[in-house]
């Protein structure tokens, strides 16, 4: 059973980190607009405010959260952008208090959760590591998106290796997502950590092989930057296809980014 404190130290590590990006912007830098269409760097935290209190109310009440699944099963289109639109009509200082104390009452959920528990979550349930490392990816990629609206550089940490993990683990659900069949093999990822330390996974014969930057990968599989800008490769046709079709997060297949070159 897998302790969950180091990935719920790193999720706050990477939390404070983007507060501190965002904590002494104007008015007028609250509302920039962000890559997300439609989004402002308010919406981008009002997401994860909104996120955050789900993944509480999975931990803590899971009656509470079984309604608001029917509430976004009811409305599958429009949910998520209701929760960042409403919070993103909140005073910068109020939506900002909002985002720090749900995110204390998750990380004091999380380090309380009993050992073996499973928390219900929008697609299989989920152990206290697992939300955190959700959380974690979320709020990492949120974060760059932040970032881009402000010009920032974000130097890429060794805290992306549950971001990578997260991402290998959902290959399957990326298929199915899609309405293809996953792959019976597994794949050998071979992936560059900020740290120079090669993170690999999967069996070393494996004849379907990714291999690249870990940051590059993270970018791909959370849908930040599309794959041809990006410095990975792929051996064997299944793991070309996965790297088209790559999504770590719940929910219906994402959009992606355009390629830079088609911004111009």
């Amino acid at each position: 059973m897998a302790d969950p404190t180091p990935v719920i130290d790193d999720l706050r590590a990477e939390s404070d980190e983007l507060d501190l990006l965002v904590a002494e912007l104007s008015p007028e830098q609250w509302a920039l607009p962000t890559p997300a269409p439609g989004w402002s760097v308010a919406h981008q935290i009002a997401h994860l405010a909104w996120t955050d209190h789900s993944a509480l109310l999975a931990v803590t009440d899971a009656g509470a959260f079984r309604a608001l699944v029917e509430k976004a099963l009811a409305a599958p289109d429009s949910f998520v952008d209701e929760g960042a639109e409403q919070g993103a009509r909140l005073a910068p200082a109020e939506l900002l208090s909002t985002w720090r104390a749900g995110r204390a009452e998750l990380d004091r959920a999380l380090r309380a959760a009993a050992p073996g528990a499973r928390f219900p979550w929008y697609g299989p349930p989920m152990a206290a590591a697992s939300m955190a490392t959700a959380r974690l990816m979320e709020t990492w990629a949120h974060a760059m998106d932040v970032a881009e609206a402000l010009g920032v550089m974000r130097p890429p940490t060794d805290r992306l290796r549950h971001v990578a993990r997260l991402g290998v683990r959902t290959r399957d659900f990326a298929y199915t997502v899609h309405g293809l069949t996953p792959p019976a093999d597994a794949f050998r990822v071979e992936l560059t950590a900020p740290s120079g330390e090669l993170w690999a996974y999967g069996p070393e014969d494996a004849p379907q092989r990714v291999a690249g930057p870990a940051l590059d990968f993270c970018l791909l599989v959370t849908q930040r930057a599309h794959r041809a800008d990006l410095a990975l490769t792929a051996t064997g046709p299944d793991a070309d296809r996965w790297l088209d079709i790559a999504q770590a997060f719940a929910g219906p297949p994402g959009t992606g980014r355009p390629p830079k070159a088609t911004e111009r």
